[in-house]
């Protein structure tokens, strides 16, 4: 078991001789007083505009110059934000910015999927410091479980004296990863220990950090939301495409859940209408990787070249086209159904595949929808991700940060800038 903030200092403690690097004050989200909230808002509008002095701080959000002061003083005490070098040429005192210090704080994020799982060290800027991954044909938990507490041993200890700033594990995992088990082959017994296993609770009795726990297209929507497409775009809908397609949904610049914490689940969306008895398939039939994987292992080619760029070699070739047309048109179906119910901006791809093959999945997606009834709609643009394969491993390490820093319990505001 390892360790991470803690024990907390109280606000006016000082780092002892032996413990160099100052432990981080509390700012969780059950601390609500005006001050942390202040401080978290201060954060914010450093994080979105990368570097701020404290005039225009105090214009952005609203506070006095004295509350900026008193506040910048005490992130920089903590060693959350840095002077940054002084900027001369304007009348009066020169100007100078703030920045977030990246060693100030780092989370962790665990992907795990049904092809791989990895492990992302996150610096305060969202910027990856160290990356760990494991290749499966599906996961074991007999042996994804030692994986896990051996990764996350090893990328704390690797902090070394900032292991004290880690805040927190955000875990990415699909809600039902042995679901479809007939389509990938596996036995109603693989199936039935991943459906009676709490992953969270068995990770969270590998550390006393606290383990925040999402879907992993969720956790990859949050990652495009904070560091992709989302900067620019205030209602989306996101596909994800790996082994099985999933989604995401982003409504008025935050990730909506829904209900059961499930919205965006594409993968289960109609492709047809029901006859008789009959059911029609859904989509994850028809634009997941899973299937180009069933193509290429029919001639005898290595089912994992769907995930890189031996898709696009002249021996794959036929098949990855063949994928690419019947995808396209069922990825066009779903922006024309998500399009009606939720009258958005745009539509964003992404996935754990080639970014050439992505480009080339979604121009065949346009052209498909060119044979779709818009009448009554308003069109969605459809557009590439930016984060791409560590989507979801992103998301989840970016959700500690959220968690402890930011000032919108939902997902980073984003105003200012």
């Amino acid at each position: 078991m390892f360790h991470g903030i803690g024990p907390l200092l109280a606000p006016d403690a000082k780092s002892t001789a032996a413990e160099p690097i100052a432990l981080l004050r509390p700012r969780g989200s059950n601390q609500v007083g005006m001050r942390q909230f202040n401080e978290r808002v201060v954060l914010q509008a450093i994080r979105l505009n990368a570097s701020l002095p404290k005039a225009e701080l105090a214009r952005l959000t609203g506070l006095t110059a004295q509350t900026i002061g008193l506040i910048t003083a005490r992130l920089e005490d903590d060693g959350l934000i840095l002077k940054q070098s002084a900027v001369r040429g304007r009348i009066g005192q020169p100007s100078v910015p703030l920045a977030l210090n990246p060693d100030g704080a780092f989370s962790l994020g665990i992907k795990i999927g049904r092809r791989s799982a990895d492990w992302l060290l996150v610096d305060f800027t969202g910027q990856v410091r160290q990356r760990q991954r494991m290749d499966y044909l599906f996961p074991s938990t007999d042996a994804l479980l030692p994986a896990i507490a051996h990764h996350l041993e090893e990328l704390h200890d690797s902090l070394g004296p900032l292991k004290n700033r880690l805040v927190g594990i955000g875990l990415a995992v699909p809600f039902q990863i042995g679901g479809w088990h007939r389509l990938l082959g596996l036995s109603p017994a693989q199936s039935e220990a991943w459906q009676q296993i709490d992953l969270r609770a068995q990770v969270q009795a590998m550390t006393e950090l606290p383990v925040t726990f999402a879907k992993d297209t969720s956790a990859a929507c949050v990652a495009e939301l904070v560091a992709g497409r989302g900067r620019d775009l205030k209602n989306f809908l996101y596909l994800f495409i790996d082994t099985f397609v999933g989604g995401g949904l982003v409504i008025n610049s935050h990730l909506h859940g829904g209900v059961h914490g499930n919205s965006g689940a594409l993968a289960s969306l109609p492709m047809g209408l029901a006859q008789g008895r009959q059911m029609p398939h859904q989509l994850i039939s028809h634009a997941s990787l899973w299937e180009l994987e069933q193509r290429f292992s029919a001639r005898g080619l290595d089912p994992l070249a769907a995930y890189d760029d031996r898709a696009l070699q002249a021996d794959h070739a036929p098949d990855t086209r063949a994928w690419v047309e019947r995808a396209a048109n069922a990825l066009a179906h779903t922006v024309v159904s998500g399009t009606a119910f939720l009258d958005i901006d745009a539509v964003v791809i992404d996935g754990s595949f080639s970014r050439v093959l992505l480009a080339q999945l979604i121009t065949a997606t346009q052209h498909a929808l060119k044979r779709y009834n818009w009448e009554g709609l308003w069109r969605a643009n459809l557009i590439a991700g930016e984060v791409g394969p560590d989507a979801r491993a992103l998301g989840g390490a970016l959700m500690p940060l959220h968690a402890h820093f930011a000032p919108d319990r939902d997902l980073f505001l984003k105003t200012g800038g």
